[in-house]
């Protein structure tokens, strides 16, 4: 199967990144070392290239309507200029995707939809069409994306752009890095504070490169999969799939019930969960994906969706889906790891807290 390259993957092999496939393009795994890129995140600034990232534009009167009536979460109601995330779902309440939403101006939408997929969503986007005054187009081809992320990230970014004004967490701005226009959210998948830029190819790499020449970090794929595991951030293809709905994967919070219509609410509405996802560390072992999660009499309840080795905490964490009728009062769980059952710790809050405002 061939792989996609983003624009910046000359940039990547240049600066030693190792490469590998992932969702179907070439993307850099690491530079240096995980530990090295994981702390540059959580006390500097890193930045890592998402442009494998799909891109929806929806513009026209009925823009914020058609999009608010495919998403659990409340688009319509939402402030211009807020950033919103939730999952699209089908009408019997399964997730396809989890997605943000970036309201820029009135009847002008953003959806930034997961690499694996892009195909997928927008079929389905299509499908769903009928009847709106919106034009809706895919430009995944024509963005790249780049994630600058860390408590300095502000400090970095604001003077490389035309203007960058204080805005809040999970909100977006418009303006342009020289000459080429970029959208700027103050959104990130790692829990510290930093932006996402979205902009032309050759506008993307023209920063990637002032990046550099600045020091920021350059981030991979293993490192931001350990930071937004730290946090506590659900990934699709692991903690949420075509099988399961939000409440399953601990996304009860995103479902709106009191919007008037959304594709799935009449399957969401009694708000019934067959599994529920919980966080554990683990003293000795690594646990790794799909991993039996077992009782204290050694039964299998659930099974680890992701799991790794935590920089921070230099202890083994994991998000597991236990079902719901066998998960333990005692609330003592093991990790099977080839065989031999490590004790796991269940805690409520995200394994690490991150920096974000």
């Amino acid at each position: 199967m061939t792989t996609l390259k983003t624009y910046l993957y000359d940039e990547h092999v240049k600066l030693g990144g190792k490469i590998v496939p992932f969702a179907g393009w070439d993307m850099p795994v690491q530079y240096t070392s995980v530990k090295d890129e994981v702390l540059a995140v959580r006390n500097n600034v890193g930045v890592f290239d998402v442009s494998h990232m799909g891109e929806f534009f929806v513009e026209g009167e009925d823009a914020e309507t058609f999009v608010d009536g495919l998403v659990t979460n409340d688009i319509q109601n939402a402030p211009m200029g807020k950033a919103i995330y939730s999952p699209l779902c089908r009408e019997n309440g399964t997730v396809i995707d989890d997605l943000i939403v970036y309201k820029l101006a009135p009847g002008r939408v953003l959806v930034c939809v997961n690499a694996g997929n892009i195909d997928k969503d927008f079929a389905w986007f299509k499908s769903k069409h009928t009847g709106f005054k919106c034009n809706l187009t895919n430009r995944s081809n024509d963005y790249s994306l780049l994630a600058i992320q860390g408590p300095k990230a502000f400090e970095v970014l604001k003077p490389l752009l035309n203007d960058l004004p204080e805005i809040e967490y999970y909100s977006v701005h418009e303006t342009a890095f020289g000459n080429n226009p970029v959208i700027v959210a103050r959104t990130g998948y790692t829990g510290e504070d930093g932006f996402e830029v979205f902009g032309t190819h050759e506008g993307t790499k023209a920063l990637w490169q002032k990046l550099m020449s600045l020091g920021v970090t350059p981030c991979g794929l293993a490192a931001r999969d350990v930071l937004r595991l730290e946090v506590g951030y659900p990934l699709y293809g692991h903690e949420l799939n075509d099988e399961v709905n939000p409440y399953d994967a601990g996304l009860g919070w995103t479902v709106k019930g009191s919007k008037t219509k959304f594709i799935g609410k009449e399957a969401l509405a009694p708000k019934k969960a067959d599994y529920k996802l919980v966080k554990l560390i683990l003293e000795k072992g690594i646990p790794r994906e799909g991993y039996p999660v077992l009782n204290s009499k050694n039964e299998p309840i659930g099974v680890v969706t992701s799991g790794t080795m935590s920089v921070v905490l230099n202890k083994g964490i994991a998000f597991a889906r236990i079902q719901i009728d066998k998960a333990p009062s005692d609330e003592v769980f093991m990790v099977d790891i080839r065989q031999k059952p490590f004790p796991a710790q269940l805690t409520k809050k995200p394994f690490v807290t991150g920096g974000h405002k």
